[in-house]
């Protein structure tokens, strides 16, 4: 049985379209290093609006789908089946398998899967036992849920959004919140963490997935050489470092922009939010068939924190 419950969000009706906006976008790139020229960035992107960003992402995500990127491809049967003979597990960051004591016993327990639309986590939650409503800004991604869902008789809920407003559901809806490796696709996350305190019930767990700051100091074009050059400082924005013409072309190949957050934004901002960290750990995988950066340092960490 699959339950789907979409809440309204603006779209782009063609990722043409999408594409066409980043003209939008392209007085903000490439300030200065120097210490004016890194508080114009900061100003510029908290200037940016996290809906219109969303937009471009959103249709990026569609657009993704659409090539069967690794993020976008669904759980097969035989995944479904071991999840309900208790065999399972799901994925934070590119590799490592989250603990399972992370999660406790998820029978019963409601579980919002936050920006992880793709047909893979949620299904795998709901087989073993768990409530679940996969959130994401992506209209395709939230159908390849759908689609396992309906294929294998499980009962899923699904919900069209941003990551930063989770006003669709009441105060204390959740026992866990299962964000993977996404809130790169948002220039502020301060809200995410604030609406994640809001919507779990005291004792909660929100496990979260994030990107190590540090990849984004280097020259992409140099690193697919093999070559790792220091080129941007931190935080990095590709609307806002990029210059025009890299910009451009980095959307028709990917479809997406990313934002660096720090360290103190991702674990210090789940603090502040009132999170209580009780683990952490590393991964590395940089989504190239040769390891790069993955060969000298970690890319990816994962946490989890609890609801006092």
């Amino acid at each position: 049985m699959l339950t789907s419950r979409f809440t309204p969000h603006d779209t782009f009706s063609s990722y043409g379209e999408a594409v066409q906006s980043n003209e939008g976008f392209l007085h903000l790139a490439a300030a200065g290093n120097d210490e004016a020229g890194l508080a114009a960035r900061a100003r510029k992107v908290r200037d940016i609006g996290m809906d219109e960003v969303a937009k471009l992402n959103q249709k990026g995500w569609d657009r993704r789908v659409e090539e069967q990127d690794v993020w976008t491809r669904p759980v097969s049967m035989e995944d479904v089946d071991r999840a309900r003979r208790g065999e399972w597990t799901v994925i934070l960051t590119p590799t490592k398998p989250v603990p399972r004591a992370w999660f406790g016993d998820v029978t019963e327990r409601d579980i919002l899967c936050l920006a992880s639309g793709g047909g893979q986590q949620g299904p795998i939650l709901a087989a073993a036992g768990a409530r679940v409503t996969v959130f994401d800004a992506s209209p395709k991604q939230l159908a390849q849920d759908e689609m396992v869902a309906s294929r294998d008789g499980l009962i899923l809920t699904t919900r069209l959004g941003l990551m930063h407003d989770l006003s669709c559901f009441a105060d204390a809806s959740f026992d866990l919140i299962f964000h993977p490796a996404s809130n790169c696709f948002a220039p502020d996350i301060e809200p995410v963490w604030q609406e994640c305190f809001r919507t779990l019930r005291p004792g909660g767990a929100l496990l979260v997935g994030f990107m190590n700051p540090d990849v984004y100091i280097f020259d992409k074009t140099a690193e697919e050489r093999g070559e790792f050059i220091v080129r941007f400082p931190l935080p990095y924005a590709d609307l806002t470092d990029l210059p025009p013409d890299e910009l451009q072309r980095l959307i028709e190949r990917d479809h997406i922009v990313e934002f660096s957050h720090s360290l103190e934004d991702q674990i210090g901002g789940q603090l502040k939010a009132g999170f209580v960290l009780t683990d952490f750990f590393e991964d590395r995988w940089d989504g190239m068939p040769e390891p790069g950066i993955s060969r000298y340092m970690p890319t990816l960490f994962a946490t989890r924190a609890t609801k006092p």
